[in-house]
């Protein structure tokens, strides 16, 4: 999931800040959920789902397709 977070966010142009305040976590908690340092809960899942426009299965890589 890290790496597909990264992805999405730089396809997007934002910055990791940006993100963090759109789902309602600090920017260090943000920060570690990219770097595999943590795992999101099922509630942020779907706060990032809606934020980047993409299925659960998709950011937790079990479809590869948006």
């Amino acid at each position: 999931m890290k790496d597909r977070l990264r992805e999405l966010r730089k396809e997007k142009g934002v910055t990791q800040k940006v993100v963090a305040d759109a789902i309602g976590v600090t920017e260090s908690a943000y920060s570690n959920y990219e770097q595999g340092l943590r795992e999101p809960s099922v509630m942020i899942i779907i706060a990032l789902c809606r934020y980047y426009d993409v299925s659960a299965d998709y950011l937790l890589g079990i479809n590869s397709e948006y």
